[in-house]
């Protein structure tokens, strides 16, 4: 926990916090979710004031840990003057009501830390409504638990959201509340559904960026968007900490030959993300689903990449997304002082930051594009003005040249509009 890049100011730390991670004899990666779990917990304005941790087969039923190290816990609680216990892994209600009971103090998970950072992130009603609906499907069954332990504090991580008010109604009131939280859900499914098969009638090329938390995707976005010959293009929110952006922006990009796509960028994802998270996102993340074309951005500067990507890939594997239209973009090369190499194809390598190999991932889209594009040669009479502003806007011009019967082109067209100029076909000599 000795390397972090995020920056928090102090005076607005609302609570302390105590580390508890359990490594069970599989978990090869035991120390990098606990560092993870540091990240996250300074992320959401957690302070952290120590760390507890234990090797063991498996979890034990009564407390997670074993009751030895609840004991450890409590001192170490008391002593760092502590007011929260972070647990690495998701609780179930028993451990959760149990763990509450012992240590006298408040007690939540990795899951609920994390649905409180994307709380905290969400903008817009979709968003809200998701993580909400995330939330009131994990405390269903744990609201005995909750209660007690939310009611020993009114505010700080874990009391978003639905918050301690919704924690003192009943199971029915919650599922009602899912119920309608769904409803509310599937009208503004159905609005993005619209707006994808809108797209796609259009013939219009979709990109989505997808990757790991913090591998740069935001950033990487923007570097495509100051390459688009667009000047009303807005940039995308970049910050340099876990989950900076919840909302799906979609932008329209147009390369210097006029070939046009629109690109999108995506929720981050994280080692053990929140099995409901997943669920409540699942319409979000069909943007990926959907697309013709998946960037898959890789933080290479970081040493358990390859881990990352695993994760990433069981996400997408998750919503339905084969791996036949994925490009690995390695980011970050900048900060590696070693070249990285990753067993999955295709990939490139760049630095989102410096722009470095930007131009290798344009051209692969650029390839990707040009399918959907055809060259015409056309002679169009001086007389037809309109066809001719028409060529100007929408194609890519080659060749122009003037003749005594009008003007020669050779241009490259969006093959849907090819109809609007096939009256002037012309092969040229």
């Amino acid at each position: 926990m000795d390397d972090f890049r995020y920056n928090v100011d102090m005076q607005h730390i609302q609570e302390k916090a105590i580390l508890v991670g359990l490594q069970l004899p599989d978990d090869l990666l035991f120390e990098e979710s606990m560092k993870e779990l540091h990240q996250l917990a300074l992320a959401n304005g957690i302070e952290v004031v120590g760390e507890i941790k234990q090797i063991s087969d498996s979890p034990t039923p009564n407390f997670y840990v074993g009751s030895g190290k609840v004991h450890d816990i409590k001192e170490l609680y008391l002593q760092a003057e502590a007011n929260l216990v972070i647990f690495n892994d998701e609780l179930s209600p028993v451990h959760l009501r149990n763990l509450e009971k012992s240590i006298e103090a408040k007690i939540i998970d990795r899951t609920i830390l994390i649905l409180d950072i994307f709380a905290k992130r969400a903008r817009t009603r979709e968003a809200m409504l998701q993580v909400e609906l995330a939330q009131k499907q994990y405390m269903l069954p744990r609201i005995i638990g909750l209660h007690a332990s939310l009611s020993r504090q009114k505010s700080g991580v874990g009391s978003k959201g639905p918050g301690e008010q919704q924690i003192e109604l009943d199971r029915r009131h919650i599922k009602n509340d899912i119920s309608r939280i769904r409803h509310e859900l599937e009208d503004l499914v159905e609005q993005r559904r619209v707006q994808r098969h809108r797209r796609k009638k259009n013939s219009v090329f979709t990109v989505a960026i997808a990757g790991y938390t913090n591998a740069g995707k935001s950033t990487l976005m923007n570097a495509i968007l100051s390459s688009s010959e667009l000047n009303n293009t807005k940039t995308v929110f970049v910050k340099d900490m876990p989950f900076a952006t919840l909302e799906t922006s979609t932008r329209l990009v147009e390369l210097s030959n006029k070939h046009q796509f629109l690109i999108t960028d995506t929720v981050g994802f994280v080692s053990r993300l929140p099995h409901h998270l997943v669920e409540a996102f699942k319409s979000t993340l069909e943007e990926i689903k959907e697309a013709d074309l998946i960037i898959h951005v890789v933080d290479a500067a970081n040493a358990i990449h390859d881990e990352q990507i695993k994760v990433v890939q069981a996400v997408l594997a998750d919503i339905g997304v084969t791996q036949h239209n994925v490009i690995y973009a390695l980011n970050k090369i900048d900060l590696c002082n070693t070249e990285v190499f990753i067993k999955e194809t295709p990939s490139l390598t760049l630095s989102a930051k410096t722009g470095l190999g930007l131009n290798k991932l344009v051209s692969h889209i650029d390839s990707q594009l040009a399918a959907r594009y055809e060259t015409l040669d056309l002679l169009i009479p001086f007389e037809a003005s309109a066809a001719r502003a028409a060529l100007f806007e929408n194609g890519h011009i080659e060749m122009h040249e003037e003749t005594t019967n009008g003007e020669r082109f050779k241009v490259n067209l969006p093959k849907e509009l090819l109809y609007r100029w096939v009256q002037y076909r012309q092969e040229l000599h």
